[in-house]
C-alpha cells in the first residue's frame, strides 16, 4: 500500500503576502560558534550581497554581524520568486567565498560529517502587524554592548541598514 501525504498547510508568509510584503527577523550562526564574522571583508561582502538582493524584489533592512552570528531583517516583495531559504543559502555561500579568501577553513569536528562555516539552517520569525520592528532592532542593536565588544552600540562597525523597511 502506498502512503499518501497531505499537502503541507501554507506558511504564514503566503497568508501575509496578500496584504503586505512579509518581513522576517532572521539569525544564523557559525558552526561551532567560531568567531569569524566581525571583519571588514565579511561586512563588505554581506552589504554587497544584500544590496544586489533588491534586483530580485528583496529588501534587507537593519542588520548586525556579530563575531559568530548574524541578525537581519529581510522583506520579500509580493511576487518574489526566491524563497527565504534559498536566499540565505546564497548569502552563506557568498560569505563562504570571502572567508576562504581571507584564510579561514571551515570547522570540522571529529566524528561529524558537517564541514562548514555555518550551523545548518537559520532561525526566522515573521513579523506580524502588531510586532515592532523598532523594538526587536533595539534588542539586536545593544548586543555588542551586552557582549562586552563596545561601550556604546553606535560604536559597533558591523551593523547598519541597507534599505528602510517601514514596520515601526
Amino acid at each position: 500500500m502506498q502512503r499518501v501525504f497531505k499537502d503541507k498547510p501554507p506558511r504564514l508568509d503566503l497568508i501575509f503576502q496578500r496584504s503586505h510584503s512579509p518581513v522576517y527577523f532572521v539569525t544564523f550562526n557559525t558552526h561551532t560558534r567560531a568567531t569569524l564574522l566581525a571583519t571588514a571583508e565579511v561586512h563588505e561582502a554581506f552589504v554587497e550581497y544584500c544590496r544586489r538582493a533588491g534586483e530580485f524584489g528583496i529588501g534587507v533592512g537593519r542588520y548586525e554581524l556579530m563575531p559568530d552570528h548574524i541578525y537581519l531583517f529581510v522583506c520579500f516583495g509580493i511576487g518574489c520568486k526566491i524563497t527565504l531559504g534559498d536566499w540565505i543559502k546564497g548569502l552563506k555561500g557568498e560569505l563562504d567565498r570571502v572567508l576562504l579568501l581571507i584564510g579561514h577553513e571551515p570547522a570540522k569536528i571529529p566524528g561529524q560529517r558537517l564541514y562548514s562555516f555555518w550551523q545548518p539552517g537559520f532561525n526566522d520569525h515573521l513579523l506580524r502587524s502588531d510586532e515592532s520592528y523598532a523594538q526587536k532592532w533595539e534588542y539586536v542593536f545593544q548586543n555588542p554592548v551586552r557582549g562586552g565588544l563596545v561601550a556604546r552600540a553606535e560604536d559597533w562597525p558591523y551593523a547598519g541598514e541597507i534599505v528602510r523597511i517601514d514596520r515601526t
